[in-house]
């Protein structure tokens, strides 16, 4: 009986003879950026993370997947400081951190994409990456009623970064578009884009490449590694698509019914005996 994980693991050497081809060397990885330590969190009676432990390293791919329900996204949003967990502590370049809101986390460099679309339908793919520029913006709401001086000359200089990531992310002919009317791949890199422009030193992508078609998926790819490579941002990575998982990522932690049931590079995490069961469904005694 084939699974994703056996699948995957049919075309190992993909994503190093694509990196061959481009001429690129191998990323560097550094020291760790982030720990995640013991965190437990419940809502009410139900236990959704359970005394889950990893690190990530400065520069890296770091890849977290599981079978639905597994606490991948619950995961993501205690990283992002959406929720707070009743147990365990996170610690960010050393030191350790404190009920801080996902404001106040945007602004220590770490930024997120959604796993459902979170995009102002009505406004323009320029508006909406302008948004993910908010938290680089000094002046006042006086100063920007006005829309002059120091305000003026702020706002120009932020888009001008904006048109920088249109630019890379190749979605120049829709950047005056309102994005409810872009097909589901193009939302989905206008989204990137957003994140991209609060200038993120680690990256939370929430299944970047759900709902795509194999085309969408080989662009969302190259971008993901072009950020990490020409950038340095630190990704952190849900995602389904096991082939994808064991090509880009540097790391792979594994989640299921809440609990770590692996952690290692994805040679490591494909062979492991109780990923495998976790992805044919075996029953837990």
């Amino acid at each position: 009986m084939n699974h994703p994980v056996a699948e995957a693991a049919k075309d190992d050497s993909t994503y190093a003879a694509e990196e061959e081809a481009r001429g690129l060397a191998p990323h560097r990885v550094g020291e760790v950026v982030m720990e995640v330590r013991n965190i437990t969190l419940r809502f009410g009676g139900v236990t959704a993370i359970r005394d889950i432990s990893f690190d990530i390293r400065e520069g890296e791919i770091r890849a977290i997947i599981g079978p639905n329900g597994a606490g991948k996204s619950s995961m993501l949003n205690v990283i992002n400081g959406f929720y707070h967990p009743q147990e365990g502590e996170i610690w960010f370049r050393g030191a350790r951190r404190r009920g801080m809101r996902p404001h106040q986390i945007a602004r220590q460099g770490i930024a997120r994409t959604f796993q459902n679309i979170a995009l102002f339908k009505g406004m323009t793919t320029l508006d909406n990456i302008m948004t993910g520029r908010l938290t680089k913006m000094k002046r006042g709401l006086v100063w920007q009623a006005l829309w002059a001086g120091p305000a003026e000359a702020e706002e120009i200089r932020h888009r001008e970064a904006v048109e920088k990531i249109i630019d890379f992310l190749e979605i120049q002919h829709i950047r005056k578009t309102p994005v409810g009317r872009l097909p589901y791949g193009l939302q989905k890199r206008v989204e990137l884009g957003r994140a991209l422009a609060a200038e993120p030193k680690l990256l939370l992508l929430d299944e970047p490449m759900a709902g795509m078609n194999v085309e969408e998926k080989e662009d969302m790819c190259r971008f993901i590694l072009d950020v990490n490579d020409e950038f340095g941002t630190t990704i952190v990575l849900i995602e389904h698509d096991m082939g994808v998982v064991m090509d880009i990522a540097d790391r792979v932690v594994v989640l299921d019914y809440g609990a770590k049931i692996a952690d290692g590079t994805p040679d490591e995490v494909r062979t492991n005996q109780n990923v495998i069961d976790a992805y044919l469904g075996v029953p837990h005694e």
